[in-house]
């Protein structure tokens, strides 16, 4: 079974759940689409390095196989996942906040 992969879909839709509930509106924001690209990038150069060496490896049967360079694609998924619900959850409450 591909544990991974499923988790990692599973986690970005709670992401965007998250997102739609506390009506944050993260994913029609321009500026988290531009900050998700620098990321993108960042997470491409220290997650190639962990499994280009490799420091971090994945079990073959646990994951789809597909990756860009040496990455596998969920771990794109799951850092989209990580950052999306975190900005959502960090918006809301600075937002409730606000006077």
């Amino acid at each position: 079974m591909k544990e991974y992969t499923l988790l990692a879909f599973i986690s970005v839709a709670l992401a965007v759940g998250v997102d739609l509930f506390l009506r944050t509106k993260l994913l029609t924001n321009k500026k988290f689409w531009i900050f998700w690209a620098v990321m993108f990038v960042l997470i491409f150069i220290v997650n190639g390095y962990l499994t280009w060496r490799p420091i971090v490896q994945y079990g073959e049967g646990h994951y789809l196989g597909l990756r860009l360079f040496t990455i596998p694609i969920e771990d794109f998924l799951y850092g989209f996942s990580l950052l999306t619900m975190n900005i959502s959850i960090w918006e809301y409450f600075t937002r409730k906040h606000k006077i």
